[in-house]
């Protein structure tokens, strides 16, 4: 079935067609490269997951116009002790089924995120246990001072126990072993839209909640989001009026996108910064020629492929100026960012070269690399400069470039050897990376996205000490402290920050957060 047949159905199905012209409720008609993998806001901690679930599902703090912290299922909050938090919730909450919402939906959602198969367990690492005080106040006992408690919780989204217990769906998706739930089909949040209709990599659409307890700024009635892969055929889509609104452009699309009088381009820095991983854990390297031995363990091996690889090169011919090289795992709008650590380990191939024959491969190595096709602006074509970057120091890089439908699941098993993947500091703060990322992988969700299992035992510590530091300028020093370690140990390897590029019609305002979020209830078409 062509795209504009698949269109026409989704819109019929969710009955756009036939809304008058002058009313003031209007459709939205969205796009994406990808799809959101799941309804279950617990299955996968992914932007563009996150962005669709949470125009749904409602975390106790979010984030306002502005990208600030707010109040949401949570009216206020404050600290008892250092390590006691006290959350008063809202009352007059409903779910989307009419269940109102309580204290208990929110301890069952936090055993739920801490679970087996959660991908959400750094969110709520540092919580020890929820005391209910009433139906609507509940205690947040924490494993030691966590000053940033709040930040942390805008993601973590709140399911009611009720429906969740009779759809079983106690337990949350799990995309490593491939487990499917009701909540990957179905959704029943407190969000200002329901879901309508699931039709995984089709077709989704949305409906305004009538229920909702909250403001909705926009007056968009209706959504209907589907993924459109190929990048020619999203641009066309948005040239010819089938879509509102898209992202990402492709970069080389973008000043075409610009040039039509009845389209505009969005732009602004994401939080986002791209980074390969190597697996520095097993003793034999998945899917190489190496035997009987790992060569990511060398941190020369490691500092040779940083070194092979032309970020500017990426910069100007891949992403046509549309990225931020970058040599930490955070950006300079992340609280902790290191400015003098900001300068990149030089291109040099030669050094390349003699780092990895120094290590024992003068002749180079073969490796697999894992790289997904529909998740980042140009990420396949990043995946395929690095390997012909690789190329020329003699390391042949066999490229699995695939839908994040097949790479997550292989990825987050740790079923790779050498992969590229994103991170945005939601948070805002360097704890986020450092926990989730840089720290060894451990219990409550520590080193939960460490898929290449680096370690050190300093970094470790410094984050610990990082969480409960409330003197910023202590703080600062140890996040630097870490960062450096970390730099030197090339524990990963940075390359760039992104750019956002959302296309749409010249009648619609839309809200562009930095960690790629879309609020709905904030777009106003004209």
């Amino acid at each position: 079935m062509s795209f504009k047949k698949n269109m026409i159905a989704a819109l019929l199905g969710a009955g756009l067609l036939g809304m008058g012209v002058g009313v003031s409720a209007a459709s939205l008609r969205v796009a994406n490269q990808g799809d959101a993998l799941s309804m279950d806001p617990h299955s996968l901690n992914e932007s563009l997951q996150l962005a669709v679930v949470e125009n749904v599902y409602e975390p106790l703090v979010t984030r306002d116009r502005s990208y600030k912290i707010t109040p949401a299922l949570a009216t206020d909050w404050k600290q008892t002790s250092p390590t006691v938090w006290r959350f008063n919730l809202r009352k007059g909450v409903q779910f989307h089924d009419g269940t109102p919402f309580t204290a208990d939906d929110v301890i069952f959602s936090y055993e739920r995120a801490k679970g087996d198969g959660s991908d959400m367990k750094t969110y709520v690492g540092q919580v020890k246990e929820i005391k209910k005080i009433n139906d609507h106040a509940v205690d947040f006992v924490l494993n030691a001072p966590f000053p940033i408690l709040p930040e942390m919780f805008t993601h973590w989204l709140i399911m009611s126990k009720k429906w969740s217990e009779t759809n079983q769906a106690t337990k949350p998706v799990d995309r490593r072993k491939g487990i499917e739930n009701a909540a990957s089909f179905r959704a029943n949040g407190t969000g200002p839209y329901r879901l309508r209709e699931r039709q995984p990599g089709v077709v989704t659409s949305f409906v305004r909640n009538g229920n909702y307890w909250g403001k909705v700024d926009g007056n968009v009635d209706q959504v209907t989001f589907t993924p459109i892969g190929n990048d020619s055929t999203r641009v066309a889509a948005l040239l010819s009026g089938e879509i509102d609104i898209m992202e990402p452009v492709p970069v080389q699309d973008v000043e075409r996108v610009k040039g039509n009088t009845k389209l505009k381009v969005m732009q602004g820095a994401e939080l986002r910064v791209i980074f390969l991983g190597m697996d520095q854990k097993r003793d034999e390297l998945l899917f190489s020629n190496v035997k009987g031995k790992n060569p990511f363990k060398d941190v020369r091996v490691r500092k040779a492929f940083y070194q092979a690889i032309d970020v500017e090169g990426i910069k100007k011919i891949v992403m046509r100026g549309a990225s931020a090289p970058i040599a930490l795992m955070l950006p300079s709008e992340v609280k902790g960012f290191a400015p003098d650590l900001a300068k990149r380990l030089p291109h040099d191939v030669e050094a390349s070269k003699k780092l990895l024959a120094d290590a024992g491969y003068p002749n180079g190595f073969e490796i697999r690399m894992n790289c997904p096709n529909d998740r980042y602006v140009n990420d396949a074509a990043i995946c395929q400069a690095v390997a012909g970057n690789l190329a020329k120091v003699g390391v042949k890089v066999n490229l699995e470039a695939e839908t994040k439908g097949t790479y997550f699941p292989k990825v987050l098993r740790r079923d790779t050897s050498f992969f590229m993947l994103g991170w945005t500091s939601s948070t805002v703060d360097a704890h986020n990376v450092l926990y989730a990322i840089m720290s060894s992988p451990g219990e409550a969700g520590r080193g939960q996205f460490n898929l290449g299992a680096y370690s050190n035992a300093k970094v470790d510590e410094l984050t610990s000490k990082v969480a409960s530091e409330t003197d910023d300028k202590k703080r600062n020093e140890m996040i630097r402290e870490a960062m450096k370690l970390h730099q030197d140990d090339v524990g990963h390897i940075p390359l760039h920050q992104q750019a956002l590029n959302w296309g749409m019609k010249a009648n619609i305002d839309v809200v562009q957060w930095p960690d790629n979020g879309m609020p709905w209830k904030f777009v106003m078409v004209k």
